[in-house]
C-alpha cells in the first residue's frame, strides 16, 4: 500500500464522510473504493472499445440473421417508455 495526500473541496469531503459513516467504513476505505470503482469503469470502457474495434460487420449481420422474426413479448414493444 502507498499513501496519497489529496485536497478535496470541503463540500466533497463532507459528503464522503457522511456516506462512509452511513456504510460503516472509514473515509479512507470509502475513497479507496471510489477510486477502485472509477478505475474499473474506465478499464471496462477501454475493453469494450478494443473489442468493438475487432468486430466484423459480416459476423454481426450473421448473428442478427439468426434471430427469429416474431412479435415482441408483452412489455418489450418498441417505443414503450421505461416505467410507463
Amino acid at each position: 500500500m502507498s499513501k496519497l495526500i489529496i485536497q478535496l473541496p470541503d463540500s466533497i469531503r463532507a459528503e464522503a464522510e457522511l456516506l462512509s459513516r452511513r456504510d460503516g467504513i472509514t473515509l479512507e476505505q470509502f475513497l479507496a473504493t471510489a477510486a477502485a470503482e472509477k478505475v474499473s469503469a474506465l478499464k471496462t470502457v477501454d475493453f469494450l472499445r478494443e473489442e468493438a474495434a475487432r468486430g466484423d460487420a459480416e459476423d454481426w449481420d450473421f448473428v442478427l440473421s439468426r434471430v427469429p422474426s416474431r412479435p415482441p413479448l408483452p412489455g418489450d414493444e418498441a417505443g414503450r417508455q421505461a416505467g410507463s
